[in-house]
């Protein structure tokens, strides 16, 4: 075994309070897009830009343009679990790892049996009405014909995930932090440590055992006890 592999998996071993920081990078080898990549969502040409359209003000003036988008680019029928997703679920059932924090949308941590997943920037598989909150599920507005609305007031239905201008939840952040700051080995994995307020939640890791997995240079690198620049899949098959 690679030599920062063995370190990673010993680090693993010996521990019993492990928390995991994931991003889009878990889920692209589940064969979702991620958006800052060369062909990822914001290179991809479209009436408005990916940043645009993903804005509260937007969703607000322009729900159509919005649902032609989240229906286009953002349901991604038939994505399975990754070897990422179902170690870290073995993890937490071995009493080693206590939390995800995540940045991904997509439910697949919870769909590989993980149980305390902290979802930074909410899921794609709730929905909830703009005007009365009345809950909806995922379907209703995943794969709908236009505009979806409430069956109780009449208004809009929206994905229970932040979008730009929207600020992450206080409860999930609250938490993140209290579960990274108490780690005793902090693993990141699948991101390129860009996307804010969400990347800094690291910096409240007080420990030595911070492991950095990803496929390309972070700005984070020269602070982690250990870098690995390779697929996220393959590292958590090996340890």
């Amino acid at each position: 075994m690679d030599e920062k592999l063995a370190k990673l998996k010993k680090w693993i071993d010996e521990s019993d309070n492990i928390v995991f920081f994931g991003g889009a990078g878990v889920s692209t080898e589940s064969g979702i897009p991620d958006f800052r990549s060369v062909d990822g969502l914001y290179n991809q040409e479209w009436k408005y830009p990916p940043e645009t359209i993903l804005s509260r003000t937007f969703f607000d003036r322009n729900p159509e343009e919005y649902y032609r988008f989240h229906q286009a680019k953002l349901v991604v029928e038939g994505a399975k679990t990754n070897r990422a997703h179902l170690r870290l679920a073995e993890l937490e059932r071995e009493g080693k790892l206590k939390a995800v924090v995540t940045q991904n949308i997509d439910g697949l941590h919870q769909a590989a049996g993980s149980k305390n997943v902290l979802e930074l920037h909410g899921s794609i598989l709730r929905a909830y009405c703009t005007r009365c909150g009345r809950p909806y599920p995922a379907d209703r507005m995943n794969h709908c014909d236009g505009v979806p609305r409430c069956e109780s007031c009449g208004g809009v239905i929206r994905p229970d995930i932040v979008l730009y201008e929207e600020p992450l939840d206080h409860n999930i952040i609250e938490r993140s932090v209290r579960a990274i700051r108490s780690a005793d080995v902090l693993i990141i994995g699948g991101t390129s440590l860009g996307v804010y307020p969400a990347a800094g939640l690291i910096n409240y890791y007080r420990g030595d055992k911070m492991a950095l997995v990803n496929l390309s240079e972070t700005p984070f690198d020269r602070y982690a006890d250990l870098v690995i620049h390779e697929k996220i899949g393959s590292v958590f098959s090996q340890v």
